[in-house]
């Protein structure tokens, strides 16, 4: 059995691969959430996105935020060889949308936004509004966990390497900065 920080050390990048291959996904294939959700009409790039080159035995951090911000310093890490690190997403479900921030080496979902109406202004309804806000917490963690499982069960196979990577490679190659 393996110690707990070999493993970690060993097996870290495969959180940043799931990152980035979000986001190949964003940009080329919709259809891969809706088959994990079918409730899940987008998943978009949200304010915030953080990439690591460490090439050469240094490490390059690039941070990029903002509303506004566009994505062109992200393309031209990943045209350089960066991994996403963090990532933040916004998931849209027919009226409703959910943001949240998604780390790579550990998955933990931090700046979480649901949709829906403010804190109730009765503590009689409190209770129902908790239940709503946990059933939306679930929805994200769910999606997560099974766009993990589906990245896992493809990266462990030869197919991970014959055609995802390539894939991914060319869509890098495709992007103008």
């Amino acid at each position: 059995m393996l110690d707990l920080a070999v493993a970690y050390n060993r097996y870290r990048f495969l959180g940043d691969e799931f990152l980035t291959w979000l986001w190949f996904l964003i940009e080329t294939d919709q259809n891969t959430f809706r088959v994990i959700d079918p409730d899940c009409t987008a998943l978009e790039i949200g304010n915030r996105i953080v990439l690591e080159n460490r090439k050469n035995k240094s490490l390059e951090r690039i941070s990029i935020r903002g509303d506004d911000a566009g994505l062109e310093e992200g393309r031209l890490a990943l045209k350089k060889g960066a991994l996403l690190t963090e990532l933040s997403l916004i998931f849209k479900t027919g009226e409703h949308q959910w943001q949240f921030s998604l780390k790579g080496e550990s998955l933990n979902l931090s700046n979480f936004k649901t949709p829906g109406p403010p804190l109730p202004p009765s503590p009689e309804e409190m209770e129902i509004f908790l239940l709503d806000k946990t059933e939306q917490f679930n929805k994200i963690t769910n999606f997560i966990e099974l766009a993990f499982k589906a990245f896992i069960k493809i990266r462990v196979t030869s197919k991970w390497s014959a055609k995802v990577v390539p894939n991914i490679k060319k869509w890098i190659r495709s992007i103008d900065v």
